[in-house]
């Protein structure tokens, strides 16, 4: 394929055509600097691109079949993430059905029911003399504010007078982080 000429440029930078570094040899700059001192004008880069009918019309259609698929994807996408979230949340909704017919099951169990009786409503059976017990821990395992208060009073010993000059002159020379305004 023939390439047209490049018509004439009257860019300051392409009259001055650097040399370009021998095979082998390192500019100063290294390998990149010898691209960055290359110049290039992208007219004649441009004027290079032949692009003839049949290329046009596929690259419109990439284009257009792009501009088609791309949302179709996202909504394919989109609903593929909200069947996920539905299926987990079948799947929960048939574990909780599980487990309250296995409480169903339960409950068709006499003795189950006398249990529940006894333990929730504090049922008893004629003659049974029920005990409640309020109180049922370990004296040791009683948190301290339930001990008992005593009834002898004691005195400690302390001097507030010391405890007074103290705090009022740490307060005194302590140093502010705000200055007294100027009057």
């Amino acid at each position: 394929m023939a390439r047209r000429p490049a018509p004439p440029s009257s860019s300051p930078a392409r009259e001055e055509t650097p040399t370009r570094p021998r095979r082998g040899a390192q500019s100063s700059d290294g390998a990149r600097g010898s691209i960055a001192g290359r110049a290039v004008d992208v007219r004649e880069w441009a004027s290079g691109i032949r692009l003839s009918a049949f290329a046009a019309i596929m690259l419109s259609l990439v284009v257009l079949g792009t501009w088609v698929l791309v949302p179709t994807i996202g909504t394919y996408l989109d609903q593929k993430q909200k069947i996920s979230a539905l299926e987990h949340s079948v799947q929960v909704t048939q574990e909780q059905i599980a487990e309250l017919e296995r409480e169903q099951a339960r409950w068709d169990d006499p003795a189950y029911i006398t249990t529940q009786a006894r333990e929730r409503l504090y049922y008893v059976k004629p003659g049974q003399v029920p005990y409640l017990i309020d109180f049922d821990l370990d004296p040791a395992d009683l948190p301290p504010e339930q001990d008992e208060v005593s009834d002898e009073l004691q005195e400690r010993a302390s001097d507030w007078m010391p405890q007074l000059l103290r705090s009022l002159t740490s307060a005194g020379l302590a140093k502010t982080a705000v200055q007294a305004p100027a009057r």
